[in-house]
């Protein structure tokens, strides 16, 4: 479809972890404006009731609409996994999540159709990863293992190759895994991609790893493609990022989310003042937004 469209694409997650769809989306799409929201202040989301992370979910994308975003990216397992169809299909704007698109390459991976999946709590227990592969692939084997301490070490900084913490714990989730022999293994969470060296360790080079921000952001590309979305070739690229908690220790920590990108045109947003997105009689409405710079 031609034509072109320079609005921002809107991303958004739990705290740190969607950058690495940023950084996917940056590489694939080098002339796109990208504001990516970071729940910092409220993260992790995956250890929440389903009524907390949709609350939290439909402010987020609230905000991401009042910022005039063309498309929206929910680039967190946990929200991608909660989010009802009926609220995604009423926003104004198209609309990516994690999930199938992981689902998708997966399926595409495995050479054994034993698949592991491993996720925050609620992602786990949604259930999401296993019906999408399943449609997909009904003979699939599929082991799925919650992960709920993966998120708050990466969040603080343990994301290491050598740290033996965050080591010890992912050993600890995966032991399931090398019992099930898999030979494909859904990091359902983008965080993990940070600690992808140490699950790869753990697990053995016979094991491919999905990553589901990258996933996300290829089927994101492909959407805005299929659309005439795409921006200019002359528009000029970049991120800007908001947080709703220190934006300091969001600039220190996002580099190595970023693949060396500096996170700069970091802003607070007080996201709890933010009315959320709702089905309204097959509508939607958003409130009003407070944030500072």
């Amino acid at each position: 479809m031609a034509g072109s469209n320079n609005s921002p694409i809107g991303v958004f997650d739990s705290g740190l972890g969607g950058l690495t769809a940023v950084r996917a989306l940056r590489a694939m799409l080098p002339h796109e404006h990208i504001i990516y929201f970071g729940d910092t202040g409220r993260v992790p989301y995956g250890t929440r009731s389903r009524e907390t992370i949709l609350r939290y979910a439909c402010q987020d994308i609230a905000f991401l609409l009042r910022c005039g975003v063309k498309c929206i990216l929910a680039a967190c397992g946990t929200v991608s996994s909660t989010l009802p169809s009926q609220l995604t299909d009423t926003l104004p704007v198209a609309y990516t999540g994690v999930v199938s698109c992981t689902a998708q390459a997966a399926v595409r991976a495995t050479k054994t159709g034993r698949i592991g999946i491993i996720g925050t709590a609620a992602t786990i227990a949604s259930q999401s990863y296993e019906r999408a592969v399943a449609a997909l692939l009904p003979d699939a084997a599929l082991t799925a293992q919650a992960c709920p301490l993966l998120v708050p070490l990466v969040e603080n900084g343990y994301f290491a190759r050598d740290n033996q913490v965050t080591r010890l714990v992912a050993q600890d989730y995966l032991r399931v895994m090398q019992q099930a022999d898999i030979d494909t293994l859904i990091l359902g969470c983008t965080h993990y991609p940070l600690i992808a060296p140490i699950i790869s360790d753990i697990m053995g080079a016979h094991v491919t790893l999905i990553d589901s921000g990258r996933e996300a952001a290829a089927c994101t590309a492909q959407l805005l493609r299929a659309k005439g979305l795409l921006s200019a070739h002359s528009a000029a690229g970049g991120v800007q990022f908001f947080v709703s908690d220190s934006t300091d220790s969001f600039a220190r920590l996002a580099a190595p989310f970023l693949g060396g990108l500096s996170a700069q045109h970091v802003s607070h947003v007080c996201i709890d003042q933010e009315t959320p997105v709702s089905c309204q009689k097959g509508g939607l409405y958003a409130g009003g937004l407070s944030h500072q710079h």
